[in-house]
């Protein structure tokens, strides 16, 4: 019955193909949505099947099974399988641990040296421009203390005609309207759990340019003038060197594959709202939760049964 509480860590290689699929057809709002969603809920399961694979081996101390008040050891199916799984969740769960400190602590580095940049800069109805030749423009997110601001370089508005420079304008803007930075956060944050999770990484941001990339289509009411401004970015960026040390929660107008981005603003907007890659995603996500679920209720009757109790009916 351990298998049950295995399944959920296997579950998530399904989903790389499944958001790949869902980021080309489905309507991009509705697939960032969608593939976010899947992406944490799985990350979840995984950190909770993960804690409880390690309970075979934190039984065996005797503080901790004095804690829950075990009279005879806990039996979780074969004492070799069961303890060394344990043991390879525990490294496992470290790892992670290591990995979420040690990421995140540089993403809130690249955050705060990215605010520190723009925090001496007037902010006019949201835009902050930064004296750099380099051509770069993203959203920064607020934080906890202030709102969030588009930031543009100089040479990014050399680089572009008057109404590109407000389809680009729109496309950030449009990321800081919808808080995308919240579902790159919850993709980044799965993708140091489990390392098919961080293969989704790249769709969920997919997803997330090209919903803005619809908003500014409908804002400017040209999508081929976004297309050529989304274009015309890329090229800058790729002539003028682009700027270290950014932030993966700054949105940019020239992140993703940009010929895909541009050959979907070149063709009809997308209408179709729901994909068979959707549904077969919300099965996964149904999967894991109900293999997590069954074998967290076996843990808890095994548990009873080391208290010398008989397991709930």
């Amino acid at each position: 019955m351990i298998a049950l509480l295995i399944v959920p860590l296997l579950l998530p290689w399904l989903l790389p193909p499944l958001a790949r699929r869902t980021a080309g057809r489905v309507r991009p709002e509705v697939a960032l949505w969608t593939i976010t969603t899947a992406t944490g809920a799985l990350a979840l399961g995984v950190v909770a099947c993960l804690g409880a694979l390690l309970l075979p081996l934190a039984l065996t101390i005797p503080p901790l099974a004095a804690l829950v008040h075990l009279i005879q050891p806990f039996q979780a199916g074969p004492a070799p399988l069961a303890l060394g799984i344990s043991v390879l969740s525990s490294g496992i769960v470290a790892a992670i641990g290591v990995t979420v400190a040690r990421c995140g602590l540089s993403e809130a580095k690249h955050l705060r040296t990215a605010h520190g940049d723009v925090a001496h800069l007037p902010a006019v109805g949201g835009l902050c421009v930064l004296c750099d030749p380099r051509p770069d423009a993203y959203a920064l997110p607020g934080g906890l203390r202030g709102e969030g601001r588009v930031v543009v370089t100089t040479g990014m508005l050399r680089s572009l005609e008057p109404r590109e420079r407000e389809a680009l304008l729109a496309h950030e803007r449009a990321h800081l309207a919808s808080r995308h930075h919240l579902f790159l956060a919850v993709a980044q944050l799965a993708g140091w759990c489990h390392p098919a999770l961080a293969a989704v990484i790249p769709q969920v941001s997919f997803a997330a340019e090209r919903a803005a990339d619809e908003s500014a289509a409908r804002t400017t009411g040209s999508r081929t003038l976004t297309a050529h401004a989304v274009g015309r970015a890329a090229l800058a960026v790729t002539r003028g060197g682009e700027r270290p040390g950014g932030s993966v929660l700054a949105a940019g107008a020239v992140t993703g594959p940009v010929p895909a981005r541009v050959k979907a603003l070149l063709t009809q907007a997308p209408a179709r709202r729901i994909a068979p890659a959707v549904l077969a995603m919300a099965l996964l996500c149904t999967a894991a939760g109900a293999s997590s679920l069954a074998g967290a209720v076996w843990l808890h009757q095994g548990v009873e049964i080391a208290q010398g109790e008989h397991p709930a009916d």
